[in-house]
C-alpha cells in the first residue's frame, strides 16, 4: 500500500540512476540519453549538476575503439550506483516493514485504502451501512456518513448479493456532481428525492459552461454540484448562501472493501 521516491541529495532520482546504467550499458551518453528517456543537451546538463554534486567526474571520454570513442563511468559512479542499489534495496525492506505495521492498524488502513481509490465521481462519502432494506428487485441501502447525515442507495438485488453488503459494514457512497441538484428555496414544496443534504455554500468554480458549486454540510463535509452558468445567474448563487444538495437514491453508487 505505502510508496515512496527514493532520491538523494534531492534531485537524484531512479531515472538518473537508469541514464548511469544505461552509459555502462551502451559507452555513449548519446545512446544512453535515448534510452533513459532524456534528450542529449538534458543528460549533459543533468550530469554536470549530478557531478557538481558528487565534487567528482562522474563519466569519462573512452579513447579508442572503432566509433572513435565513447563514454563510460568514473569510479566515483560506480560507487554511486553501487550505494544507489543498496539503497533500493533498504527502502524496499522500509516499506515492507511499514505495511506490515499498517496492517495492525486497521482504522488508519481504511483511510489510506479510501484516498487510493480513483474515480471520476467528485462525491465521495465514507460511511457504515446502517439498514438494508431488501426487495424482490432493488435494495435499499442506507449509510451514516459524518456530521449525522445519512445517504440512501438503491441498488439491484442482486449487486447486493455480489457485493454481501451487511449493517454495521464499511461502505463508500459516490455521487457524480452532474446528479446534484441545488435548492435554495423549497416554497412549500416536497421533493421526492431521497437524500436531502442542506448546509452552505463554500466556493462557486466557474468553467465556460457550467460551475462546481460546493455546499459544506455542519461537520465540514461537501457536496459537490455540477450547474450550469445560467442556472447560476439565475438562482444568484454566492458563497454564504444556504443550499440544499438533493440527490436520488438510484444516483448513489455504493463500494465496499474486496
Amino acid at each position: 500500500m505505502l510508496s515512496g521516491d527514493l532520491k538523494l541529495a534531492g534531485r537524484l532520482d531512479a531515472r538518473f540512476f537508469d541514464l548511469l546504467r544505461a552509459v555502462e550499458l551502451t559507452g555513449s551518453l548519446q545512446k544512453a540519453a535515448r534510452t533513459a528517456g532524456y534528450s542529449y543537451k538534458g543528460a549533459w546538463l543533468l550530469m554536470d549538476t549530478a557531478t557538481n554534486l558528487a565534487h567528482a567526474p562522474l563519466i569519462e571520454r573512452a579513447k579508442g575503439g572503432a566509433g572513435g570513442g565513447g563514454s563510460r563511468l568514473t569510479p566515483a559512479a560506480h560507487e554511486l550506483l553501487a550505494a544507489w542499489q543498496q539503497l533500493q534495496a533498504r527502502h524496499a525492506d522500509f516499506l515492507r516493514t511499514q505495511d506490515a505495521w499498517l496492517l495492525e492498524q486497521p482504522a488508519l488502513a481504511a483511510l489510506l485504502r479510501r484516498l487510493t481509490m480513483k474515480t471520476t465521481a467528485r462525491n465521495q462519502f465514507a460511511g457504515s451501512v446502517r439498514h438494508i432494506e431488501r426487495g424482490p428487485a432493488t435494495v435499499q441501502v442506507t449509510l451514516d456518513i459524518a456530521g449525522g447525515f445519512e445517504i440512501t442507495a438503491s441498488i439491484t438485488a442482486a449487486a447486493a448479493e455480489r457485493m454481501k453488503l451487511k449493517e454495521g459494514g464499511e461502505a463508500l457512497a459516490l455521487i457524480k456532481a452532474s446528479e446534484v441538484v441545488l435548492v435554495t428555496d423549497f416554497a412549500g414544496y416536497t421533493l421526492s428525492a431521497r437524500n436531502q443534504l442542506a448546509g452552505t455554500i463554500a466556493r462557486v468554480q466557474k468553467g465556460a459552461v457550467s460551475s462546481l458549486v460546493g455546499v459544506t454540510l455542519p461537520g465540514g463535509a461537501t457536496v459537490t454540484a455540477s450547474v450550469t452558468n445560467d442556472a447560476v445567474d439565475a438562482l444568484d448563487l454566492r458563497v454564504g448562501q444556504a443550499a440544499t444538495a438533493t440527490f436520488k437514491a438510484y444516483a448513489v453508487m455504493l463500494a465496499v472493501p474486496a
